[in-house]
């Protein structure tokens, strides 16, 4: 992910100035696919996808039908590959949100000394959170713009106008994205109303009362009465927001069978409309390391801790817990992770800088109390929530997470080898996997197509042929290479990543071409081509290391779940002088071990360096030194 330079624009332009996402040209995209598979999959399973790939694309044949197609697509819309794209990563999927689709970022140990404090902090939030979402709705966020591979370029800004105003519906076959219509630039609509979780309850807490904002008093006034309405046992209703961390067609089965009841339409309609949601947390009595805190913003410890404290389908879930265990739980599909991290970086230096404004303003009689949402739930409901309940528990159960931090070095010095910091860990974490299992796999690295107009994302192909013949030579110990040798190629694999990187994010990656010829072809009600139904299509999807740079400028850490069964969840947080890693797995498949790749991953940077360091020295007695080339 690359890394945002943000300036002030006055009068930032609207998205439709930048330029339209092109379409690949069809034989680059079809020999790079070949190169990138190659080494993924037996030869003569190779070869018959080469002959598969050459009947497509050749003249004449059906690539060349589906890619004229695409071209006329991209005339007639915004972004040709949004929808397909939308659809293929988040909608489809029926898998539950929490681990395995919503990352969370996770922020530093706060230290409560009460639950009053606990309640000044969100009220403190809060705050933040009207005042940035002031500046959305003014359109006076400042101007993103690209750093590293072409610095300088504007991005688009459209997925920051989702943060509050997203919601996702469950669906039997497929979800939908609902977006509530945003207010004419430069004029601030009324604050809407945040939903509060506190002790798995829901509660209304309007932005707004007899027409006046209210203030950091006021809203700490509202929360002190939710949570002492929560405390009353004897009104709290059945944990519904249980059914909402479970597989996506099962929550919208239980969605369906509660909008047979007003009562339950009315909450969730009210739901669906709200800006954000805060969770007010009961202490687990977990110790908070890293990995732990981590595991519960992911999670929220299960149905007997705070999973239920939670409505996954809002697109912005604060966490606030009186145990000091803080954070913000992310639905991925209306915006990437650099977003929600600059939004996040601004609450969290709001909250550290700008002095809390509690006083004496309202009393408790002006605001009227806030509103506990009624749920009516049918014995079918309740077995739902019984089965939600179990499912939750065993995600909880399966999740192994490791978060470590790699304190011999940073990105300085992996910008004084003359190479990209994000690539350098990326070969890292090959090395790492190969060494743990002997292969390559095929692996995710998100890139930003924010320079296209409504761009989101593309691939990054990480296992490059050119990665493997560097991590056999650190490996293979029959037929032992000189330094040199070595060090060379090292310096060809980071240059192949962060010549992919260039590629994926100037719009020419092959993923989302081929992502858009499969649909085309669906819309076309054609028999699906064998590219797409080989069985090497398949395994190249099949991400077994999901991977993402997420860099902060303050004290927090992004996490999230594998994507597979059998794969990793791996993300970094590349800082001067150290690289935070998050690095997640699933108990239940024999084959990964969080624990052993954090091993892998410490020995693989640790002997990169000693070989770069190795090579420096060498050069330098020999009087000479490779020539420096411009890297990002």
């Amino acid at each position: 992910m690359p890394v945002l330079e943000r300036e002030t624009a006055k009068g930032r332009r609207d998205s439709t100035v930048l330029p339209k996402l092109p379409v690949p040209d069809l034989q680059q995209t079809l020999d790079i696919y070949l190169r990138y598979v190659r080494h993924l999959v037996p030869e003569a399973q190779f070869q018959n996808t080469r002959t598969i790939v050459e009947k497509f694309g050749r003249p004449g044949g059906v690539g060349e039908i589906l890619q004229k197609k695409l071209l006329e697509r991209r005339e007639k819309t915004q972004n040709w590959v949004y929808d397909y794209w939308l659809e293929d990563m988040y909608l489809n999927n029926r898998l539950a949100l929490p681990v395995n689709s919503s990352p969370v970022l996770v922020f530093p140990q706060q230290n409560f000394r009460s639950r009053d404090d606990s309640l000044r902090y969100a009220a403190h939030l809060i705050t933040g959170v009207m005042a940035y979402k002031d500046m959305l709705d003014m359109r006076s966020l400042p101007q993103d713009y690209a750093r590293g591979q072409q610095a300088g370029t504007e991005l688009c800004m459209e997925q920051y106008y989702h943060l509050f105003t997203s919601y996702r519906r469950p669906g039997l076959k497929q979800d939908s994205l609902i977006t509530q219509s945003s207010p004419a630039a430069n004029k601030t609509q009324e604050p809407g109303h945040i939903i509060v979780a506190c002790k798995n309850q829901f509660f209304v807490l309007n932005l707004m009362e007899k027409s006046r904002r209210l203030n950091e008093s006021d809203l700490l006034t509202q929360l002190v009465k939710i949570s002492k309405m929560a405390e009353n046992a004897e009104e709290r209703l059945t944990p519904i927001g249980l059914l909402t961390s479970d597989g996506r067609t099962e929550w919208a089965q239980a969605r369906d069978a509660l909008l047979k009841d007003a009562v339950n339409r009315e909450s969730l309609g009210v739901i669906e409309q709200c800006v954000c949601v805060v969770c007010l947390d009961e202490p687990t009595g977990i110790q908070p390391t890293d990995s732990n805190r981590a595991m519960l913003m992911l999670h929220g410890g299960g149905h007997d801790k705070n999973g239920a404290n939670r409505w996954y389908d809002k697109s912005m879930q604060f966490v606030v817990g009186a145990d000091g265990v803080c954070g913000v739980v992310c639905e991925h599909s209306p915006f990437e992770g650099i977003v929600l991290v600059q939004c996040t970086e601004y609450l969290l230096k709001f909250l550290t800088s700008s002095p809390s404004k509690l006083s004496r303003g309202s009393s408790v009689t002006e605001l009227p109390t806030p509103r506990r949402l009624a749920w009516r739930c049918s014995p079918q409901v309740q077995g739902m929530l019984a089965s939600s309940a179990e499912h939750l528990h065993r995600l909880v159960k399966n999740l192994d997470m490791e978060v470590f931090t790699f304190g011999a070095y940073g990105k300085e010095f992996i910008k004084k080898q003359k190479m990209s910091p994000d690539a350098y860990v990326q070969v890292a974490l090959q090395l790492a996997f190969y060494r743990c299992n002997g292969r390559v796999v095929s692996t995710y690295e998100s890139a930003s197509t924010r320079r296209f107009r409504e761009g989101r994302v593309d691939n990054i192909r990480s296992a490059t042929p050119e990665a493997l013949s560097f991590v056999k030579a650190m490996t293979d110990e029959r037929a032992p290479l000189q330094d040199l040798e070595k060090m060379e190629r090292l310096r060809r694999a980071v240059d192949a990543q962060t010549n992919y990187t260039k590629l994926a994010i100037t719009g020419l990656g092959i993923d989302n071409h081929l992502l858009g010829l499969r649909e085309i072809a669906k819309e076309l009600k054609m028999e699906s081509p064998e590219i797409f139904t080989d069985k090497t299509y398949h395994l190249s999807n099949q991400f077994i290391l999901s991977t993402s740079q997420v860099p902060t400028t303050v004290d927090m850490f992004c996490c999230y779940g594998p994507v597979v069964p059998n794969g990793y969840g791996a993300c970094y947080n590349p800082q001067s002088e150290h690289i935070l890693f998050c690095v997640s797995s699933f108990r239940e498949c024999s084959a990964t071990s969080s624990l052993e790749m954090m091993k892998a991953l410490e020995l693989a940077l640790v002997d990169m360096r000693d070989l770069c360091n190795k090579c420096n020295s060498a050069s330098v007695e020999k009087g000479g030194a490779r020539p420096a080339t411009p890297r990002m």
